[in-house]
């Protein structure tokens, strides 16, 4: 967790939780949405918008509103615009039940019509801080209507305003498209982008309706979407938006796994309009199902066998040129101070979990010896023979903690440190050295039940939410009083430091600034909880090093 220096006299501090493993709102449209909208028999908890009023209902002791809507429906003419403000109503809207997640191939019930929040408070009254969580899902899929982020416990414990929301995913929410432009706001790339930032903005009009404080909201993110967190900071229109910035989990030092050269985009959508029949401005009134799968073929099977030669994890992407300057600038990092003026923040980085699986069947093992050995040539446009074949090697001699050394294993060691934690770890040093702002680097290593091993690269997610102890979750994680603990010290860290605070929690030592070479990285997680230790997996991250994967950092 970021660590609060006792001579910075600002009233605001700023967090980046990075982990291991803008959008444009206008003024409210001038219309009064259906009648259909109405609903006079709600009873429940009334909270009044800037769009109308909303009734959800009481989960414990919160106060929580499903499916509120922050943008119009991107559908029809408003497929791959920018987001517009909400249609007001007339009367009461229920906010009871979630609105459907994003258009996708993995969850039921999917829609365009997606943009929608979710909003957990402990009273409507008071002024208290907010944390906004965006899923992650690779920019392609998942929800936050899952039950992993049910906000109530957080809510409850840290007294806090929680919001989720839903934005646009895949071929609707992400890429270039600049034949489709949009007209009223000039923006052509990353629809999701500008979706999560419509959100921000709505929450700044509306918090006070929720018993929240406008000025003071942290935006966190797990895996995809601790990359969203990362390049909404950079945006100068969301700076006096964003107080802090708690980042989960993050290969944040590569743009989104899905960006794309400009080249490369442009060719993306002339395919999908050839594939559907029609001309490249086709797409905005075709059959949603047929953007999407076409998009998704595009990019499946191996990064070296695509048509594609960027997007998705395909080496060097990370280097390029971002599709919109306005909605992507070039600096893969916030740089100290400057990126969120007019407060200094502070950043915490969490280099990605190990991953949790079960041991290997023996039909997978060959399968999985072959992909240890080609994971460096999927971070670098060019990597030695020799170094893919030591790598195995390399990883199987270092399993000097306990893990399993089979092929399974090793390729999650492999990969996730790849895409993950060498990122993390080596961003967190370069700024040590050159950074203004104080920096710590933590990681979760909570381990789940046999017969699984290691830690999930989402298990934070269920730990920040206290979500562990669902039946479905048990089995892996646990549902004892020492995953418990853990939950609440990991809440009590992140809603401390949201408050404005040095990140603390009851049993859990304060957190040094990082200093590469000393014991100086908590690792949160096992027996006592948290405890203080050496960045893990230095000889390993070398290897990546001489691999040369992924952005110069």
């Amino acid at each position: 967790m970021p660590h609060a220096a006792t001579h910075d006299a600002s009233p605001v501090r700023r967090m980046v939780i990075a982990g291991t493993t803008l959008a444009l709102a206008s003024a409210a449209v001038p219309t009064i949405a259906s009648a259909a909208s109405r609903t006079p028999s709600v009873t429940g908890p009334v909270a009044r918008t800037t769009a109308g009023r909303v009734a959800g209902e009481r989960a414990g002791r919160t106060v929580v509103l499903r499916g509120a809507p922050y943008a119009q429906a991107p559908t029809g003419t408003l497929r791959f615009s920018s987001p517009r403000p909400p249609r007001p109503w007339r009367g009461i809207r229920d906010a009871t039940r979630f609105a459907p997640p994003s258009h996708q191939s993995v969850v039921p019930g999917s829609s365009e019509d997606s943009l929608y929040a979710n909003t957990w408070t402990p009273d409507p009254r008071g002024s208290r801080p907010v944390m906004v969580y965006i899923h992650g899902g690779g920019w392609f899929v998942g929800t936050a209507n899952h039950p992993l982020y049910d906000g109530r416990r957080p809510a409850d414990r840290g007294d806090m305003v929680v919001v989720t929301f839903n934005y646009r995913l895949g071929a609707f929410g992400w890429g270039l498209r600049e034949s489709l432009t949009d007209p009223a706001t000039g923006a052509f790339a990353h629809c999701g982008l500008q979706d999560q930032a419509a959100l921000l903005h709505r929450i700044r009009a509306n918090a006070e309706a929720f018993g929240g404080n406008p000025d003071n909201t942290t935006v966190c993110g797990t895996s995809a979407d601790g990359s969203s967190a990362w390049q909404l900071s950079l945006l100068p229109e969301i700076r006096t938006v964003i107080r802090r910035i708690a980042v989960i989990s993050a290969a944040h030092a590569w743009t989104p796994a899905v960006d794309l050269t400009a080249a490369d985009a442009t060719e993306a959508y002339e395919r999908i309009a050839h594939r559907l029949g029609t001309t490249v401005s086709g797409p905005r009134h075709a059959e949603a199902a047929a953007i999407k799968d076409t998009w998704e073929t595009l990019f499946s099977g191996p990064p070296r066998e695509r048509v594609l030669g960027s997007g998705r994890g395909v080496p060097g992407t990370g280097d390029r040129r971002p599709l919109d300057a306005r909605l992507r600038p070039r600096a893969p990092h916030p740089q100290g101070a400057r990126a969120l003026r007019p407060h200094p923040y502070r950043r915490v980085l969490l280099p990605r979990p190990r991953g949790a699986h079960s041991a290997p069947r023996a039909h997978q093992r060959n399968r999985a010896a072959d992909r240890c050995a080609r994971c460096p040539a999927q971070g670098a446009p060019e990597v030695s023979d020799t170094l893919v074949e030591r790598c195995p090697n390399d990883y199987r001699e270092a399993a000097a903690d306990g893990l399993p050394d089979g092929p399974r294993t090793l390729w999650t060691e492999i990969r996730g440190d790849g895409l993950f934690r060498r990122p993390v770890v080596r961003f967190a040093e370069r700024h040590a050295r050159t950074g203004t702002s104080p920096l710590c680097v933590m990681d979760f290593g909570h381990p789940v039940h046999p017969p699984h091993f290691g830690t999930s690269h989402e298990a934070t997610s269920r730990f920040l939410f206290g979500t562990h102890p669902l039946p479905e979750e048990v089995p892996v994680h646990g549902d004892g009083p020492l995953g418990r603990r853990i939950s609440d010290a990991f809440i009590d860290l992140v809603f401390s430091f949201a408050r404005g605070q040095a990140p603390a929690a009851q049993g859990v030592d304060s957190w040094p600034v990082l200093a590469p070479g000393r014991p100086s990285s908590p690792v949160l997680g096992g027996p006592d909880v948290a405890r203080i230790g050496d960045i893990p997996e230095v000889r390993q991250l070398r290897l990546w090093d001489e691999a040369g994967g992924g952005p110069r950092i």
